[in-house]
Order: C-alpha cells, then sequence, then structure tokens
C-alpha cells in the first residue's frame, strides 16, 4: 500500500512501450498478461503517464489495482515507491504516447528510471523489413540522446502469421527478440470517447478474443526478460510518504460520473484516515464525515441524473455550512453552478463554485501542470508549488469575484493563468494530483 512498508519482494517487470500513439500498447499489454497468466504467471499492472483509462482496462482483466509511474507526478523516489508496492510475479508497465515522447515523464524515462527492459509495439499490418528498420532505430536512439533504455525486442501488432510474420522475424537483429504477434481483430478494439478509450468496465475486451491473441505470444520468452528493479529494496527512500494517522474521516464520491483517481490516492486516505464512499450517480446521501473528495471522471455523461439526484444539493448545503469538499476536474464541474452539454442542455450542479461549466468538441487543456499556492488552501500552503496534470473538454466561466488558490507555472488551469476556484471551505480545481506530492497529506493535516 502506497505510503506504507513494501510488502515482500517487488515483481519483476518489463515496458510495454510503443513506436507511437494509437500503436495498440493497451491490447498489447492485454494480450501479453493474458499470455502469462495462462503460463501460471500472476500479472501486476502498470502505466507509465498519468492516464485513468488504461488502468480501467488493466484492473478490469488482471483484477488488480493498476500502478502509476509518472515522473512528473511522483518524482523518482515516488515512481520506485508505486513500483515496489506491486505485487505478483510480473509487472507489466504499460508505455505512454511513443516511447520517447514527452518532456515531463516518456516512457524511456520511466524505463530508465527503474532499469527495466522495453518490450515494442510495432504496428506490422503494412510491413516486414521495415518492422526490423523501426525497431533498430528504436533500440539505436536512445544512446543518441544519452538514454540508458534497453529495448529487448518486439511485438508485431496487427501482423498475420505465415510467410509475414516469418519475414519480420527473418528481418530483425540478433539482439532484438521476436516475442510474437497479435493478429488484427475487431474483437479487439476498444471504442473511443472523448479524454480516450472507454472505461474498462465499459467497454472490456472479450476474454476469447484475448486468450486467442495470447497463444501467437511467448509467454516464456517475455517472463524470461522480467526483472526487479536494481536495489529497490535496498533504498530507504522508498518507505518514506505519508505521515501519521489523523482522526478524520473522507468521503469519497465512487461511481460512474467520479471514476478518476488513483489507487494510491485511496490507500493514502485509507493508511491515514477512516474512508467512506458514496455515489452521486445513485443519489446516495453525504456521508457523515469531516471532508469530501470528488474524483474527476464523466459528469457530463451523466448530468441529468445528477441533476435530478438529492445528492449534489444536500452536497452543496453542507459546503455552504462549512463542509470542505475538494474537487478535481469532473468534481469541479459538479461542484459548479452549471453544467452545460455538447448538446447545449444546461444542468444545476451543485451551486459551490461561482462557475458555469461548458462542454466542447475539442480537448481545451492536455498537460503536465504545476502549480503555486497563492494563500493557504487545502492541498498547499502559501508560496507551496504542486505538480499534477489536467485533460479536459470543458471550460469554466467564473464570476467576476472569484478568487483563486493558485498561480499556473505550467498548465493552463481555469483561467489561463489560475486554478483552484475556493469558496467557503471548499476548492476545485482542472488539476488531477497524486499522492506522492503531498497535496492529499496537506488536505488530511488541514482538517484536524
Amino acid at each position: 500500500m502506497s505510503g506504507c512498508e513494501p510488502k515482500g519482494k517487488p515483481p519483476a517487470g518489463f515496458v510495454v512501450g510503443g513506436v507511437s500513439s494509437g500503436v495498440g500498447k493497451t491490447v498489447a499489454t492485454l494480450a501479453i498478461g493474458q499470455a502469462l497468466e495462462d503460463a501460471g504467471y500472476s500479472v501486476q499492472p502498470a502505466k507509465a503517464g498519468p492516464d485513468f483509462i488504461d488502468p480501467s482496462h488493466h484492473e478490469a482483466l488482471f483484477d488488480r489495482p493498476s500502478r502509476t509511474l509518472d515522473l512528473w507526478l511522483c518524482g523518482e523516489d515516488g515512481v520506485r515507491r508505486n513500483y515496489a508496492h506491486g505485487e505478483g510475479d510480473v509487472c507489466l508497465v504499460e508505455g505512454v504516447m511513443g516511447l520517447y515522447d514527452g518532456d515531463g515523464s516518456s516512457t524511456a524515462m520511466v524505463a530508465e528510471t527503474l532499469d527495466l527492459p522495453v518490450v515494442l509495439v510495432v504496428d506490422a499490418n503494412a510491413g516486414m523489413e521495415s518492422v526490423a528498420a523501426t525497431a533498430y532505430g528504436f533500440q539505436q536512439y536512445a544512446a543518441t540522446i544519452g538514454r540508458d533504455v534497453e529495448v529487448a525486442g518486439v511485438v508485431a501488432q496487427r501482423a498475420h502469421g505465415g510467410r509475414h510474420e516469418q519475414g519480420i522475424r527473418d528481418a530483425l537483429p540478433n539482439d532484438l527478440a521476436y516475442f510474437g504477434r497479435i493478429a488484427p481483430s475487431s474483437d479487439l478494439e476498444i471504442p473511443d470517447r472523448h479524454l480516450g478509450l472507454e472505461m474498462g468496465a465499459e467497454a472490456g475486451l472479450p476474454r476469447e478474443a484475448l486468450a486467442e491473441a495470447a497463444e501467437t505470444l511467448d509467454a516464456e520468452a517475455l517472463a524470461s526478460i522480467a526483472r526487479v528493479p536494481p536495489g529497490l529494496e535496498d533504498d530507504d527512500s522508498i518507505a518514506v510518504a505519508g505521515g501519521d494517522p489523523v482522526d478524520t474521516t473522507i468521503a469519497v464520491a465512487d461511481d460512474a460520473a467520479f471514476c478518476f483517481r488513483y489507487p494510491a490516492t485511496l490507500e493514502r486516505f485509507r493508511q491515514r484516515a477512516e474512508l467512506v464512499t458514496f455515489s452521486p450517480v445513485a443519489g446516495d446521501p453525504v456521508p457523515d464525515c469531516d471532508a469530501v473528495y470528488l474524483p474527476g471522471g464523466y459528469p457530463e455523461l451523466h448530468a441529468a441524473t445528477l441533476e435530478s439526484s438529492s445528492t449534489l444539493a444536500e452536497l452543496g448545503e453542507r459546503a455552504r455550512e462549512g463542509l470542505p469538499v475538494l474537487g478535481e476536474c469532473g468534481g469541479l464541474m459538479a461542484m459548479s453552478q452549471t453544467l452545460t452539454t455538447v448538446a447545449g442542455d444546461t444542468h444545476e450542479m451543485a451551486g459551490i463554485l461561482p462557475a458555469d461549466v461548458t462542454m466542447h468538441d475539442r480537448y481545451q487543456a492536455l498537460n503536465h501542470v504545476e502549480l503555486e499556492a497563492l494563500e493557504g488552501t487545502l492541498t498547499a500552503g502559501r508560496g507551496e508549488t504542486i505538480r499534477g496534470h489536467e485533460f479536459h473538454y470543458s471550460s469554466a466561466d467564473v464570476g467576476k469575484d472569484a478568487r483563486f488558490a493558485f498561480e499556473t507555472i505550467r498548465g493552463k488551469g481555469i483561467t489561463g493563468d489560475r486554478d483552484g476556484l475556493t469558496e467557503y471551505q471548499s476548492l476545485g480545481t482542472y488539476v488531477h494530483v497524486h499522492p506522492e506530492n503531498g497535496a492529499f497529506d496537506r488536505f488530511l493535516e488541514n482538517l484536524e
């Protein structure tokens, strides 16, 4: 559990990187994991980068929370700590974008930090020798930019068998292993929506299709390259996180509208406080608690239901009476006065924050974020900085007297130069943060 002593030896692992976004890393990760489980290995999933959606597919298949490994959000010690709290035999770290893409925390940077080998997913739909050339280029590129990244071999995505597969295998250099292929299949396509793929609980891949894909992957060869990050168990900093328990109860919204939260966040809450959950979509009453955390998610897809339920109205009343409410992205949207969908339908929300939120057809922000506190607030003291990420399709029109807790050093925030809309004892931001940066610890300690 994040913030506690690691339990036993961490799993051996490797990184599943791609040559680009859209190459099929998630499908490849799930198929590789299925192959390993079919061979008798238990799998711990993980995700390089700040994403919530890909990890939901990991958890749906492997029935184990996916670890978040993002250097910008967590720092090197935080990445190592989150990895160390994994379980199972083999940890599969799904990459983000292309292997070398991303200045804040690329897949290559995560692989280097943990000293894990990379299995490169290459789209083989229209190539044989070119697949080998692409993989060789990715293998050699690390040295040209001064990174210590080991590309161990390839999985050929959308590759046929027979001559096609043999041509790829024969073209690979001796030091690039061929770990198998994933054949083209409409059953291995995850539907898209804004913010990325649909969530794992909604659009999990058929087990039969994954089992078929797993048959063309070499599970034992893949398992043989996995290794425990060197020195992980000997690093004293791994066990340093969090703090002492506090006499506090945190209520966390948990349903289809509020589903974007890191497993480590819930682990930190459980480590230091009492945690209870409730569902605004189901109309649950606000629990008896000292504070409420509204994670991100898809409130726009459930806006009519949220408007008609009594939960948000009660939450607004409790906030006006002084109950601290912390909302991130979708949570900020639910804390606003109104939410207008792309179709133009406007729905009343909790009315805690002086903002009216509108959904758009295109994303409005996508970035790693750094914020500096303008004043003491729920998650930071004056002058402190916190790091996170933002990805949203909405914008917030705020009142002229709106008060903001943060200046945006990097990122867009709510206004372009401000984030953290604050009212009463509550705070709503567009940024998602990870417990490794201390924001949730500050939140708990401010409630005492």
